[in-house]
């Protein structure tokens, strides 16, 4: 059996038809936005044809970049809903890396649920959004919607890491994506931060610095 299809078989377990997964990339990055994504599937349109099509889908950490790249258009195909939501350096500095965290995956749960519909969260219980909501511990390796989540999240905070290398270059932004990488590390050292950088992190590569 397919990973795919065994994440697609625990959804269904659950006993709802609509059922809504979110996930956040770059929580634990030193630079750039933090993004989370939501999917609904409509589990009753998923036949066997569709459940094939997603045969390789798993939590985005465990796919290189070809990998995620080649399963976002078949999650946007396959999706009732999809939507993304993004917070920017300066606004997890003001609120809080947690705070802004849950506020993102709760936002994203609203924009794509339907009446009588379950909405699952990765790791964190998100509150209230007026739906039925459960956390799930490590979900991107359970749920076909968290996993799905997870590529969209993933693959949209990725290109826009790779445009953002472009217009702050020096920082190396398209080869980690923002993550605390010896190479980022020693650009911080080399040349400071970037508009794109969060300050509130307690991190080694910021307090060597000073900062």
């Amino acid at each position: 059996m397919s990973r795919g299809r065994r994440l697609v078989n625990h959804d269904r377990r659950l006993g709802f038809r609509f059922v809504a997964g979110a996930d956040e990339a770059g929580r634990g990055c030193l630079a750039g936005p933090l993004v989370a994504g939501a999917v609904l599937f409509d589990l009753e349109r998923l036949g066997p044809r569709e459940v094939r099509a997603l045969g390789a889908l798993n939590d985005s950490k465990q796919h290189d970049l070809e990998g995620r790249e080649a399963l976002y258009p078949i999650v946007m195909r396959l999706a009732t809903r999809v939507a993304v939501v993004s917070r920017c350096a300066r606004g997890i500095d003001e609120r809080g890396l947690h705070r802004t965290n849950l506020a993102a995956l709760r936002d994203a749960l609203a924009r794509v649920a339907v009446p009588g519909c379950l909405c699952l969260s990765d790791g964190f219980p998100v509150g209230s959004i007026g739906h039925e909501t459960r956390a799930i511990v490590e979900g991107d390796a359970r749920s076909a919607a968290i996993a799905a989540a997870s590529i969209i999240a993933k693959v949209t905070r990725d290109r826009f890491m790779r445009r953002a290398d472009e217009l702050h270059p020096g920082w190396e932004f398209a080869a980690h994506v923002g993550y605390s990488t010896p190479e980022h590390r020693a650009a911080i050292a080399r040349q400071g931060v970037s508009p794109l950088h969060r300050l509130s992190f307690q991190s080694t590569a910021y307090t060597q610095l000073s900062l």
